[in-house]
């Protein structure tokens, strides 16, 4: 019984493409099953590549779409805070009796109606 002539065996990725949806970017991208699994789990791609640890990456696009994950949301929280500092210099300016207003308007109503 001889094993001297047999061929190697090549093991590869089980690699599929697969549209998953970025809400920072919408683009196709390949991934192996078990990251499909772990991206599944994490409640989607971004949230996977956020929660992944670099050490973890093993992949240099891994690291790259990583890393412009982390940019984007920076960005992102930058535009929101100035956003938010914008509402509040307009509720001082307009005062914040608006929201109070509607919201009283709509109980006085539902005391006519019997409510």
């Amino acid at each position: 019984m001889g094993f001297g002539n047999r061929s190697r065996r090549c093991w590869k990725p089980n690699v599929q493409e697969k549209r998953l949806f970025s809400y920072i970017f919408d683009r196709h991208v390949k991934v192996t099953t078990h990251a499909l699994r772990c991206i599944d789990k994490a409640g989607g791609l971004d949230e996977y590549l956020l929660r992944t640890s670099y050490q973890k990456m093993d992949t240099e696009k891994g690291l790259f779409w990583k890393t412009k994950v982390e940019q984007r949301y920076a960005e992102l929280a930058k535009k929101d805070a100035r956003m938010e500092g914008r509402r509040e210099a307009r509720r001082r300016m307009y005062g914040d009796d608006r929201g109070v207003e509607e919201a009283g308007g709509l109980e006085s109503h539902q005391d006519d109606m019997g409510g």
